[in-house]
């Protein structure tokens, strides 16, 4: 659910300007489009909180009642990308080719993203197991985009991501989303796909991006009809 400043005011019961000056002095978080600010309500909410600051608990309830939208993990791959033989020597190199095929905006600062993803690595690995890695900061990416997507990198030859289970990465996925909520359902989906085995052998035989994207879809397609495979044991089933 995406607020206006003045309907954020009216939740907080202050002036807009006061919202505005919180947002340069205080870090309240804003996403911007069309030349144009705007907030989350899970965001401001959880901000107010945290701040100490009175907020209506309408603003929770409007937000639980319209969630921000989120589109299929399908339509998500297919507006990231899927991108064959990215090559690179070692992780840190992986993920500087990855990050220069995302498709940002033109003015987004692609170093300062590559720098963040660093350092979370230098933290500990994201390698989630199975050949797959899911680069990330400890803050999901909130960059300035219209809409989320997902950019899956298929490595023309696996490198080492220090995964826990100690298998060499072929598949890297990186979420991108303009808000925190959208953010965290995109991983939880993304986490629920890759439990797969048939979309993993897929990843690790770096199949066609259609191949791909219709298994995805079907998996969507059959989620809630019982007819979901999943594998004995998997790392990525223990996916937090």
């Amino acid at each position: 659910m995406q607020l206006t400043l003045r309907e954020a005011a009216r939740y907080l019961d202050v002036k807009e300007s006061i919202v505005r000056k919180w947002v340069t002095e205080r870090n309240l978080p804003v996403h911007h489009a069309d030349e144009r600010m705007y907030l989350n309500a899970v965001e401001l909410w959880e901000w107010a909180v945290e701040n100490g600051i009175p907020v209506s608990r309408r603003l929770l309830d409007h937000a639980k009642r319209a969630p921000d939208p989120v589109p299929p993990m399908d339509e998500l791959l297919a507006a990231g990308g899927v991108h064959h033989d990215v090559d690179a020597p070692d992780k840190m190199g992986v993920l500087h080719e990855l990050v220069s095929r995302l498709p940002l905006p033109a003015d987004q600062n692609r170093d300062t993203l590559l720098s963040v993803l660093e350092a979370r690595e230098a933290m500990g690995s994201t390698g989630i197991g199975d050949g797959i890695a899911i680069p990330h900061v400890r803050n999901p990416i909130l960059l300035r985009v219209r809409e989320p997507f997902v950019t899956l990198g298929l490595l023309r030859h696996p490198v080492d991501f220090d995964a826990l289970d100690g298998k060499p990465v072929h598949a890297i996925f990186m979420v991108v989303s303009p808000t925190v909520p959208v953010h965290l359902r995109i991983l939880g989906e993304l986490g629920f796909l890759l439990r797969d085995d048939t979309l993993r052998k897929l990843l690790r035989e770096r199949a066609p991006a259609d191949e791909i994207i219709g298994r995805v879809a079907i998996l969507e397609a059959t989620r809630t009809t019982g007819s979901f495979r999943k594998p004995a044991t998997t790392a990525i089933g223990e996916m937090t």
